[in-house]
C-alpha cells in the first residue's frame, strides 16, 4: 500500500479524534475488574462458571451507540475477547463463548448491527493471549514457541472469524501480545488486510501498523496515535470503583491529545446486565453538551502553530485556531509568539467577541468576562489575516 493510500484510509479516524472504548465480559459478574481471573488465581473451571451466569438482560447496544454519539464520539471499540478467553462472538474454535453459554446470543453481531444502523464506525478489540492456555499467565517466563502454538492457532482462527462474519470492520484493536515473537504477525496482518482492505489496525500485534496506542498517558509518537484512558481506575466493571474523572479532566485530556495530533479513546465498563454505570453516563452527557458548542476545536482539528502555554493547549482546524483555556486569566486574555495578525476572537460558549490589541507578536483580547463562562473549559476561536503562523525570533 502506498503512503498516500494509507493517509487516505486514516483520514476519517484522524478527523474523528474522540472514540468510546468498552471493556465488557464475564468479569463483570464478580465486578472486580477485567484482570480478576489472574489476580485472584481462579481455577479455569471455577472461572468458567461465570459464563453460565452471564446473560445480560439489559444489553442494548443501540443505547451505547446513542450515548457515544451524544458525547461527540465518532467511533467505538468493544472487547470481543479479553485475556480471560471468553468470546462475546460466535467462534467455531472455542466453547467459551456467549452463544454457547447462558447468553445464547452473539453479542458482537448485535453491537455491529447497532453501530451500522446509526452510521457509527465499528471497532473490535481482540486479545491475542488467552490465560486458559498452559504457560500463558503474565508472571511466567517465556517458553519455547511450540508451547504457544495451540493458542496462536486459535487466535488466527478467531481473527479470521471476526474479519469474515460481520461485514465491514473499521478498526481491529489488538492487545495481549505477549510474548511478542510467537504470533506470526506478518501472516496474521496479511490475512486481515485480504479480508478487510480498509481496516485500521493498532500496534499491539507485534508490528507498528496504522497507529500507536499509549495507555493512560498522553505520549505523541510522531505518527498517528491514540491515547486510551479509563474513566475511573478500572477498565472492566468494578462495583466499588467510584473514582471517576471529572468532566473538566476528561475535556483537558481530549484537548491535550488533539493539540498533539492524537485521538482519545475513552473507556466505559458496563455491568453484567449490560448497563453503563450512571457516573459514566452522566459525565459523557455533560461532555456531549460541551461538544455541541465547542466541537469545532476537536473534530477535524490538530496541532496549532500559534500556542499560548500560559493558557493551556491550542488546536487548529482549517483557518481557525482554538484556545481551550485551562487557566482563565480574566477579562483580558493575553498571549504571545503569534506571527500572524489576529482579525477577530470570540467565545464559542456565548458568541461574545473581543476587542483585539496586537503589537508585533504580542496579543491582548479585551472585553471577555472576568470569570470563565464555561465551568469546565472555555474556548476562544481566533481568525487571522493571512496564513496562520508562529513567531519565534531569537530570544533577546
Amino acid at each position: 500500500m502506498t503512503a498516500h493510500a494509507k493517509v487516505n484510509r486514516l483520514a476519517w479516524w484522524q478527523e474523528a479524534r474522540f472514540g468510546m472504548f468498552i471493556h465488557w465480559g464475564v468479569y463483570a459478574i464478580p465486578g472486580r475488574g477485567e484482570w480478576v481471573y489472574y489476580q485472584e488465581h481462579f481455577e479455569t473451571g471455577e472461572y468458567a462458571r461465570f459464563a453460565d451466569q452471564f446473560n445480560p438482560k439489559h444489553y442494548n447496544p443501540a443505547e451505547w451507540v446513542a450515548l457515544a454519539q451524544e458525547a461527540g464520539m465518532k467511533y467505538m471499540v468493544l472487547t470481543t475477547r479479553h485475556h480471560d478467553g471468553f468470546c462475546l462472538f460466535d467462534s467455531k474454535v472455542s466453547e467459551f463463548t456467549a452463544p454457547k453459554t447462558a447468553a445464547q446470543r452473539d453479542l458482537i453481531a448485535e453491537y455491529v448491527e447497532a453501530c451500522r444502523a446509526a452510521g457509527m464506525p465499528v471497532g473490535l478489540y481482540y486479545s491475542l493471549e488467552d490465560w486458559r492456555f498452559p504457560g500463558q499467565l503474565p508472571h511466567l517466563p517465556q517458553k519455547e514457541d511450540s508451547v504457544y502454538a495451540p493458542m496462536v492457532e486459535q487466535a488466527h482462527a478467531q481473527v479470521r472469524e471476526l474479519c469474515s462474519n460481520y461485514g465491514k470492520i473499521d478498526i481491529l484493536w489488538f492487545d495481549g501480545g505477549f510474548p511478542s515473537s510467537v504470533w506470526r504477525s506478518e501472516e496474521l496482518i496479511r490475512m486481515i488486510r485480504s479480508l478487510q482492505p480498509e481496516i485500521l489496525i493498532n500496534n499491539r500485534a507485534g508490528l507498528p501498523e496504522d497507529f500507536g496506542t499509549p495507555e493512560n498517558v498522553v505520549v505523541p509518537e510522531g505518527r498517528p496515535w491514540e491515547a486510551c484512558y479509563t474513566m475511573n481506575d478500572s477498565w472492566g466493571y468494578a462495583l466499588h470503583d467510584h473514582n471517576y474523572k471529572s468532566v473538566s479532566e476528561i475535556l483537558r485530556l481530549l484537548v491535550s491529545c488533539v493539540a498533539r495530533d492524537g485521538n482519545l479513546l475513552l473507556n466505559v465498563g458496563p455491568d453484567a446486565e449490560g448497563r453503563i454505570p450512571p457516573e459514566a453516563v452522566d459525565r459523557l452527557r455533560r461532555v456531549g453538551q460541551w461538544m455541541k458548542t465547542n466541537g469545532a476545536a476537536i473534530h477535524g482539528a490538530g496541532s496549532s502553530p500559534v500556542i499560548a502555554p500560559a493558557l493551556g493547549w491550542s488546536t487548529r482546524a482549517g483557518d481557525k485556531v482554538y484556545f481551550p483555556i485551562q487557566r482563565w486569566p480574566g477579562s483580558t486574555v493575553p498571549f504571545a509568539w503569534c506571527g500572524s495578525r489576529v482579525k477577530s476572537a470570540r467565545l464559542l460558549a456565548t458568541g461574545q467577541e473581543a476587542r483585539v490589541e496586537q503589537r508585533g507578536d504580542r496579543v491582548w483580547l479585551h472585553g471577555f468576562p472576568e470569570c470563565p463562562p464555561d465551568p469546565d473549559l472555555s474556548v476562544i476561536e481566533l481568525s487571522f489575516d493571512g496564513p496562520i503562523q508562529a513567531n519565534d525570533p531569537a530570544y533577546t
